[in-house]
């Protein structure tokens, strides 16, 4: 039977032996370096960048393991020579597992003669029994898919014809119903006037490569999708955030009118991760009878929902407090309010009301830090009234007390993602040792400033509100 080659293309020269026993040696170490990230990757099925990472993983694997056969096929030398009467094949052996590796298999199909010639891994590939006659070029199709078999027939007929190469895939069903992908590369065999004699072919089942590719694709666009979601739900807080919280920048007098009025100043703090917009508020608002209401809160989660749902408890706060609700009582109504809603939450609050005619500061907390009273370059933390978490507990209801404040007194309100989760239990004492600082400015958005230097360069797990109150003479 002629030879694999072309009658004027030399023989080429198998590497040594060495050389090859190294490049398997790297391979198999490299999978099984592979193979140990692989098994400590985190992550879970829900979390599209986790699915990719895998997926990649398993291309890699598979990719290293077709190296392997490979070599090894280098390493055991070139196939018998088909003139010579082969070893009797032994009994079609079970699979290796599906995934270890990729198989090759070769045919030689002679034009002359009509005959064709298989090698062991193509019976197998194609799940034949050795005992069956090879196929003939002419009845190959039959194993290959209908809508498969115009791209073969154009293959074998363009090498066959023009002396061109092969290469490209198609689909096989094996007698078992199972379907598989086999890649297949092969070139004609001339005599010396140029004319075709045969045509071999080098086949390769591509079936699990195949579907680690269409995995990594796969994940690649669901995380394409999820951060297009992501990127889309954070536009949606931030917008929605940026309508609710007060417009006011700066310094802002309240009321108005006057002596003992307060210098209010906010400012709002990002997470260190920009996609993590929370149910985070503060507020100013000069409500009946020339009263002030101070008010700062976190509601639980991130997100879109979250935000919204500050929005119409921020909304609550308001209505409640121009009513003439104080502080307690207000409370408890928005307790009764988050849980009657339809997607329950929980969320911490604190709520102010000023009365600057005589300065008296009457306040409830539900569950959030109170307020720390800066005084004459000291600091400290009011005593709090009894207060549980918004939404914790039905029917709860929340205690107020009373501060008399002073000119040049100032109060300083904020929610809990000044300091990270695994820092400090609370910002407080951070802040009280800002006392003497806070002593030396001259508005409330100074000290405000003298805050964000202490804190916004860190890193926090959430984002976080601060809002300062200076008496006026």
């Amino acid at each position: 039977m002629p030879s694999h080659l072309s009658a004027d293309r030399p023989a080429a020269q198998p590497p040594g032996r060495g050389s090859v026993d190294a490049l398997i040696s790297q391979t198999r170490r490299l999978k099984g370096d592979v193979v140990a990230v692989r098994r400590d990757a985190r992550g879970d099925d829900s979390d599209p960048r986790g699915r990719w990472q895998r997926a990649l993983y398993d291309l890699a694997l598979h990719q290293l393991e077709d190296l392997d056969v490979h070599l090894a096929q280098l390493q055991e030398g070139p196939p018998p020579d088909p003139d010579v009467e082969p070893a009797p094949e032994p009994p079609l052996a079970a699979p290796p597992p599906e995934g270890l590796l990729s198989r090759v298999g070769s045919a030689e199909w002679n034009l002359l003669t009509d005959e064709a010639t298989w090698s062991g891994e193509l019976y197998r590939i194609l799940g034949r029994s050795p005992s069956a006659p090879p196929l003939t070029l002419d009845e190959l199709p039959s194993l290959v898919f209908d809508e498969d078999r115009p791209k073969l027939g154009a293959m074998v007929t363009d090498c066959l014809i023009d002396a061109k190469p092969i290469d490209g895939e198609f689909r096989i069903v094996r007698p078992d119903g199972e379907a598989r992908t086999v890649h297949m590369m092969g070139e004609p065999v001339l005599d010396a006037d140029g004319s075709t004699t045969s045509m071999w072919a080098v086949l390769r089942d591509v079936s699990e490569l195949r579907r680690s590719q269409r995995a990594v694709s796969e994940t690649c666009d669901s995380l394409r999708v999820h951060e297009h979601r992501a990127q889309t739900e954070h536009r949606v807080a931030v917008e929605l955030q940026e309508t609710v919280l007060p417009p006011w920048r700066g310094s802002l007098r309240l009321p108005r009118q006057g002596p003992g009025a307060l210098d209010v100043a906010a400012h709002y703090l990002p997470a260190s991760t920009d996609t993590l917009i929370g149910g985070d508020w503060y507020d100013a608002l000069e409500v009946t009878g020339g009263e002030t209401l101070l008010s700062v809160g976190d509601l639980a989660g991130h997100g879109p929902a979250a935000t919204s749902n500050m929005a119409a408890l921020l909304g609550a706060v308001r209505g409640m407090a121009m009513a003439g609700t104080q502080p307690g009582p207000l409370m408890t109504l928005l307790n009764q309010l988050l849980d009657a809603t339809v997607q329950p939450t929980l969320g911490s609050a604190l709520c102010c009301r000023y009365r600057p005619d005589t300065r008296t500061l009457v306040w409830a907390q539900a569950g959030h830090p109170g307020p720390l009273l800066f005084r004459d370059g000291t600091g400290r933390r009011l005593e709090a009234p009894d207060g549980v978490l918004l939404g914790a507990t039905p029917g709860a209801s929340y205690g107020q007390t009373e501060a008399t404040l002073r000119p040049g007194d100032l109060l300083l309100l904020h929610t809990d993602g000044l300091v990270p989760r695994h820092g400090p239990a609370t910002a407080a004492p951070r802040l009280l040792d800002l006392a003497s600082r806070m002593a030396g400015a001259r508005t409330a958005q100074d000290c405000v400033r003298v805050v964000v230097e202490e804190f916004g360069a860190g890193e926090r797990d959430d984002d976080a509100c601060v809002l300062v109150a200076r008496v006026t003479p």
